[in-house]
């Protein structure tokens, strides 16, 4: 996972966070559902993320190779 791919996901955690506190402040529903289900995309995509690195390592740790896989 490129360093690009992880900041960018991060981005997208913190403009749903935004947006859902912004629905929060305004009252208004559909910017809090919003905000929530972007938010919550992100950490998923972050979760992913966890997960292509640790198989590397993994994999790493058996083949004793390293791949260069984080930045």
């Amino acid at each position: 996972m490129s360093f690009t791919d992880k900041v960018e996901h991060k981005a997208e955690e913190l403009k749903g966070a935004a947006k859902e506190k912004y629905g929060d402040a305004t009252d208004n529903e559909r910017l809090q559902a919003e905000g929530a289900a972007e938010r919550a995309a992100a950490k998923a995509k972050q979760a992913g993320d966890h997960v292509r690195d640790a198989g590397a390592d993994v994999k790493d740790a058996i083949t004793g190779g390293h791949t260069n896989h984080r930045v």
